[in-house]
């Protein structure tokens, strides 16, 4: 990275007094954990800071420190506006669209559109939290056990427990320097993890029950009504397509999951080496890694579904 890209932030951090930190609806443990180290390492360095998610703090991540914090959206006005592990600045919310663009971007996604005034873009860190863990005490600020806590939340759930392709060297010694505050390991992976309501088990079962091959692509559909019968809050896939992206013989794993507003969310994972499902998600205006991404699409299930079924098996001539 520039030094003088971490000097121009670490002034901007030094000077301002109210700060706004944003990340990406339906947020993840990533999106959640970036959101809170920084936000909380901002605010042990004296600074005012409304740390804003356009859908809350999911219940499998309100035990981290600072969760209760978290608003839906910002109460005051701010001179500093940073977004955190958000490729599209559309993905914070639509609350946030007529806003000026964010002084500071930072993320690890390959296809963020490098929005901001300042955009610190790491495409090979394995989390926007593991870019964190680096630069925070280059831009001033300290990482204590609290915040470490929330970092290492980011770096276990987007590298799958340390099962994904990307993960490195550097990805394990920068969570070994997040335990060496003092944080409780065993329970934050499993928090992160393991750990699930009945009703999200229920979820799970509906979205297995689901489950199609087709031509080198499984995938299984969740719809509201599958969320109103199992008693899920939330409006994700309750992490199932972590599940799916574990079936073997398949080129690419996929998850349809039917929203209130109209639209479908879909997660893309690679299942083979090789594999690029960022530009099919960026083909329908989201965004992603090469093994894992996602999309937001406007339109009814029974349209969207087949039309995305059938441009991956064109993108990925299946």
């Amino acid at each position: 990275m520039n030094p003088e890209i971490h000097q121009a932030i670490r002034e901007r951090f030094a000077a301002a007094n109210n700060i706004l930190v944003v990340s990406h609806v339906r947020p993840d443990g990533d999106a959640i954990g970036s959101l809170l180290g920084l936000g909380l390492a901002l605010k042990k360095a004296g600074k005012q800071v409304e740390m804003v998610l356009n859908d809350g703090v999911p219940a499998l991540f309100t035990h981290l420190p600072g969760a209760e914090q978290v608003k839906t959206s910002p109460e005051s006005d701010f001179d500093l506006f940073v977004t955190v592990d958000c490729a599209d600045f559309k993905r914070t919310g639509p609350q946030f669209q007529l806003m000026r663009k964010p002084d500071i971007n930072i993320d690890h996604h390959v296809t963020n559109e490098n929005y901001g005034t300042i955009n610190v873009i790491v495409s090979e860190a394995v989390a926007t939290c593991a870019i964190l863990t680096d630069f925070l005490p280059n831009w001033g600020l300290d990482i204590d056990h609290e915040i470490a806590a929330s970092l290492v939340t980011g770096i276990v759930t987007d590298t799958l427990g340390f099962r994904t392709a990307n993960t490195t060297p550097d990805s394990l010694r920068q969570t070994a320097s997040l335990m060496e505050t003092g944080i409780d390991m065993p329970t934050l992976y499993n928090r992160a993890l393991n750990s699930r309501k009945i009703a999200s088990a229920r979820y799970w079962g509906a979205g297995l029950s689901s489950l199609k091959s087709e031509r080198g692509i499984v995938y299984g559909t969740l719809t509201l009504a599958d969320r109103e019968r199992c008693g899920y809050g939330g409006n994700d896939d309750g992490d199932l397509i972590n599940i799916i992206s574990t079936i073997e013989d398949h080129i690419v794993g996929m998850i349809f999951v039917e929203q209130t507003d109209g639209h479908v969310k879909i997660s893309w994972r690679a299942l083979q080496p090789g594999v690029d499902v960022s530009p099919i998600a960026k083909h329908f205006k989201g965004g992603g890694h090469p093994a894992a991404a996602g999309a937001d699409i406007p339109g009814a299930l029974s349209e969207i579904q087949p039309l995305a079924l059938a441009t991956t098996r064109q993108m990925l001539n299946l």
